[in-house]
């Protein structure tokens, strides 16, 4: 779908930009939470005596070797994933699938961000402030676009992540609590606050490959809710409400705190009836089973049927009746 005319394309350089960032927030980082209670433990890597187990999911940027500074109690989002299936050393097509699409609904969110930033002036305000050059007057507006921004990528995370993820849903369904960690200090403390929110989900209710997409999408949807509802009083997001952006490549539609929606994989299920269930008239319906019984005696490797060679198959009959009563033709 192409782009209209109120609408802006993200480029996918920009993207891209931030994949070593998301990808290393996958593998690990440290989070004390502030309003969410623990309910499961970062999982404790297993090593053989004598042989270092490496990590399965990698950067795809050429020449980066990144390494977890996490420490053991910290969040470890993609070792939690990767133990969804088991003991199974490893990782399979539909978890590596989970983990792209966590890394680029990331990207995605630090994008907005920053275009977010861009628009108004709060990535001049950050540099002013790391430099110490931050006016006292300008801070209250300071923290108030840094709340705004880590909105909008919170909101944007879940979205893309909703989205991405539809096409994999399955038929599982999980209903996941109140979402607990909500920081909005700055993008990205929310970040954090939000992954470690899912890694806390995932170890309560991912039991398996199904329900960890399930986990995921139903999380994905609390934090847009979340967002969309503290974004309704908070200031500064006009820049964000009144811009569209689309990502070609996924053909995603960003429309302010609006969810962008695709439909999910549906299990195509034929509904198959019996002749007593079938309403119509009798003679009508022993003779479609009679053909049908005659179709099903079709012989693949001869290419041939011994009723058509019998002459059983009878492809004309006369009819007689009143106009406008269904006689065959």
């Amino acid at each position: 779908m192409s782009l209209t005319s109120d609408q802006m394309e993200l480029r996918e350089e920009a993207i891209r930009a931030h994949y070593a960032a998301a990808a290393a927030l996958l593998e690990g980082f440290d989070h004390t939470p502030r309003l969410g209670k623990p309910v499961a433990e970062a999982p404790a890597p297993e090593r053989s005596p004598g042989i270092a187990r490496g990590r399965r999911f990698r950067s795809t940027t050429p020449g980066l070797v990144a390494r977890s500074t996490a420490r053991a109690e910290g969040v470890q989002l993609a070792q939690r994933i990767e133990r969804a299936d088991g003991d199974d050393p490893l990782i399979s097509p539909l978890q590596a699938t989970v983990l792209h699409v966590l890394r680029r609904a990331i990207a995605i969110a630090e994008a907005i961000g920053e275009e977010y930033a861009a628009r108004t002036g709060l990535d001049a305000m950050k540099r002013g402030n790391l430099e110490g050059s931050l006016l006292a007057n300008d801070r209250e507006e300071f923290s108030e676009l840094r709340s705004a921004e880590a909105l909008v990528v919170l909101h944007v995370f879940g979205n893309a992540t909703a989205f991405l993820l539809a096409p994999h849903q399955g038929e599982a369904v999980v209903e996941l609590g109140s979402l607990d960690e909500f920081l909005t200090d700055n993008a990205q403390l929310a970040l954090h606050g939000a992954l470690w929110q899912l890694d806390q989900d995932i170890a309560k209710h991912a039991s398996d490959e199904p329900r960890l997409v399930a986990t995921i999408a139903a999380f994905a949807e609390t934090l847009m809710e979340k967002a969309a509802a503290r974004a309704a009083t908070a200031p500064r997001l006009e820049p964000f409400n009144g811009a569209s952006w689309r990502i070609e490549a996924d053909d995603l539609p960003l429309n302010g705190f609006t969810p962008a929606r695709k439909g999910k994989g549906q299990t195509l299920t034929m509904q198959f009836k019996k002749p007593n269930e079938v309403v119509g008239n009798h003679i009508a319906k022993y003779q479609a089973m009679r053909l049908a019984k005659m179709l099903m005696a079709y012989d693949f490797d001869r290419r041939l049927n011994p009723f058509a060679e019998l002459g059983g198959f009878i492809f004309t009959f006369m009819g007689d009746d009143k106009p406008g009563t269904g006689k065959p033709r």
